[in-house]
């Protein structure tokens, strides 16, 4: 082990009190699950069954979500094979919860503490780790590996500063990435970046094409189409503080149309909801909320849809649509393919690092609008309402590049299934 790896394992050693009253502080302030902060410290709360074990880790929702048709061939091709799924957020919980196949195991992520590692490892023991985009912690990589794992970098992703900051420690670099014996970037700059680390190159492979359409309850679809009517639905989907502001600003130039459109705010964590009427309704919008179980009526010119796992059902019924998280910088943008595959036309901010491969394939074919801030997002809805032809050709194109690489979670599970004993 290099220097710099055995100073960050002695480092992190002591950091479990500390951590431990973090994650008590994260939890009081809702960011944290507190009826299961032990988990984060390494302790299971699920006996580990018998047998092989492939333990896959995707940091928030977008890579929870990205990797859980793998998580489902895994479960339905090897049911000789247990399958732990770990993620960091209490949203990513809470979607998996609704989603994991039956028998797929659930754990939030361990903090990369030395003790918190070892704790966790000692108890999973798993036989193939992949660990899904950007996640390298490197007690988590470096214990699975001295304890016989296979590991897999799976859709890797690097940014530039991130690059940077590890060429700093090139030995450190060098024997992490090492530790992985299977590296699926997901295009050639992550395959540069990573090589330049001394990452292998299996090929590019990108999970965030992997994903089925959102899935929607009919019956609150047609409760929905009753209640709104004729009226034309403009969405601004998995949104961040900062971006509502330019939002509700932007909907003014529509609200004063005769089709009277209804704007639907979806907060990337509802438990911004309340907030988020009470900025509508001080701009003065007539605002109805879903949590509080109002129905978009007649008089509402903005509905916030402060619920989880619902946002099937908007993408289903918007006219026009924002993906939210890349109006501000420091969110990364969010999953452009959940309103193609639904065809549903849409725009986004500039701010897509965490999306940046799959932004540029939409760009390349046509299949998105960038727009900046207000008067931009007002003017590309208002292009999309009152043209919808082009809009729905728009959001043709979206749907057949989603579909073209509709494989992607086939190629994946090929690859890992490489690692796992026959």
């Amino acid at each position: 082990m290099t220097v710099a790896l055995r100073a960050y394992r002695s480092l992190t050693a002591p950091l479990e009190p500390l951590v431990s009253a973090v994650l008590r502080d994260r939890a009081r302030r809702g960011k944290e699950d507190p009826a299961r902060l032990t988990e984060r410290l390494g302790y299971a709360s699920r006996p580990r069954p018998e047998g092989p074990l492939v333990w896959l880790h995707g940091a928030s929702v977008g890579e929870s979500l990205s990797h859980l048709p793998l998580v489902e061939r895994l479960a339905r091709e090897r049911p000789d094979v247990s399958v732990l799924v770990t993620s960091g957020t209490v949203t990513s919980a809470e979607l998996l919860a609704k989603r994991l196949p039956d028998g797929v195991i659930h754990q939030y992520a361990p903090v990369d503490a030395s003790g918190v590692a070892d704790r966790f490892l000692d108890h999973w023991r798993p036989t193939v780790v992949g660990f899904v985009e950007s996640e390298l912690w490197p007690n988590l990589i470096l214990g699975a590996k001295a304890r016989g794992a296979r590991l897999a970098l799976i859709s890797a992703r690097l940014s530039e500063s991130s690059q940077r900051n590890w060429a700093l420690f090139p030995q450190a670099a060098r024997e992490l990435l090492g530790a992985f014996d299977l590296v699926l970037p997901q295009d050639a700059d992550a395959a540069r970046r990573l090589s330049a680390l001394g990452a292998r190159d299996d090929g590019r492979l990108n999970l965030k094409y992997a994903g089925e359409p959102l899935p929607a309850d009919p019956g609150a679809l047609e409760r929905l189409r009753a209640e709104i009517g004729d009226r034309p639905v403009v969405l601004a989907a998995s949104t961040h503080p900062g971006e509502e502001d330019v939002v509700l600003k932007a909907f003014k130039a529509l609200k004063q149309r005769p089709d009277r459109p209804l704007l639907v705010i979806v907060p990337r964590h509802p438990v911004r909801g309340a907030e988020i009427v009470g900025a509508a309704r001080e701009l003065g919008y007539e605002t109805r909320r879903r949590a509080a179980q109002e129905p978009p009526a007649a008089e509402a010119q903005v509905y916030v849809a402060d619920t989880l796992g619902e946002l099937g059902l908007w993408f289903r019924l918007a006219r026009t649509a924002l993906v939210g998280g890349g109006l501000v910088p420091d969110v990364g943008g969010h999953n452009p393919l959940e309103p193609a595959r639904l065809d549903c036309p849409f725009v986004s901010g500039p701010y897509v690092d965490n999306w940046a491969a799959v932004f540029r394939d939409f760009e390349a074919a046509r299949a998105l609008k960038t727009v900046a801030g207000v008067v931009s997002l007002g003017d590309a809805w208002a292009d999309d309402l009152d043209a919808p032809k082009d809009a729905r050709a728009r959001a043709a194109r979206a749907r057949g590049l989603a579909d073209s690489r509709a494989d992607v979670a086939d190629r994946a599970y090929a690859a890992l299934s490489g690692l796992l004993p026959a």
